[in-house]
């Protein structure tokens, strides 16, 4: 696990599968989806969800990698290939960082998501699949 990652201190609902990478996690509980990564914790109630919907890269495109700065901050997201991404919409989220606790409006997340992470997500988030 990333010596950077933040310790997740509350988790709302009983613990059901977690996953961790160098750079990111995920951990699912029957009421909350927390995704992990260096210096940041996102907090997502499954009742939040609006969507998850797969995300390809444009065939032909390349791995991006993308770099933010801002103010003292800075992002960096990778989307590499591999494991299957998906793109999460939520009403909401609740950001723990070093700064502090933030809450966050119309929120959306590329992740890369196990199948059975997924599986779990729809089972106790109350989400159905749309062909």
């Amino acid at each position: 696990m990333n010596e950077h990652f933040i310790r997740i201190k509350a988790l709302d609902g009983e613990l059901k599968l977690s996953h961790k990478k160098r750079d990111f996690g995920l951990t699912v509980s029957t009421k909350e989806l927390v995704y992990q990564k260096p210096h940041a914790n996102y907090h997502i109630r499954l009742s939040d969800i609006i969507s998850i919907t797969p995300f390809e890269l444009p065939v032909g495109s390349k791995p991006m990698r993308i770099r933010r700065e801002g103010t003292g901050a800075s992002e960096t997201v990778s989307v590499e290939t591999g494991m299957q991404h998906y793109r999460i919409y939520a009403k909401e989220a609740t950001l723990h960082n070093r700064s502090g606790i933030f809450q966050l409006h119309s929120v959306q997340f590329i992740l890369p998501v196990l199948n059975d992470l997924l599986l779990a997500i729809s089972r106790y988030g109350g989400l159905d699949a749309v062909t």
